[in-house]
């Protein structure tokens, strides 16, 4: 099974949501990585505040981090190998590292809308 990690930047007061103010990229991605969770796919999501360990044992991250600053990340990880900085990936993009056709994306989403209502995919709410 292939192993996501995703080391995000310092997260920010804002609040994560369609809401006023809310983020949707962060609600997108805190969904999908529930949803691929609940598919049992390993997916780890470590926050440089809150996991600055994670990132100092991760020495290609920690080496991008250093030479790149803050504007590398996000960094995601698959199986040791990066495959995105700067930007979170697309769903798509994080389903097919994590070995799912498009197929099963389309079901684990509708399945997530199913048991969210509140499933960010794009447009939001």
């Amino acid at each position: 099974m292939k192993t996501i990690e995703i080391y995000d930047p310092i997260t920010s007061n804002k609040p994560i949501g369609c809401g006023p103010g809310g983020d949707r990229e962060l609600f997108r991605m805190s969904t999908m990585i529930k949803a691929l969770e609940n598919e049992g796919k390993s997916i780890k999501r470590y926050g440089l505040a809150e996991n600055p360990e994670m990132f100092a044992m991760n020495k290609t991250v920690n080496d991008l981090v250093e030479s790149e600053g803050v504007a590398a990340l996000p960094i995601v990880v698959v199986d040791g190998e990066i495959k995105s900085k700067g930007s979170y990936p697309s769903n798509h993009d994080l389903a097919t590292w994590a070995g799912m056709s498009k197929d099963e994306l389309v079901m684990m989403m509708m399945k997530a809308k199913m048991a969210n209502k509140s499933f960010c995919g794009g447009d939001c709410c």
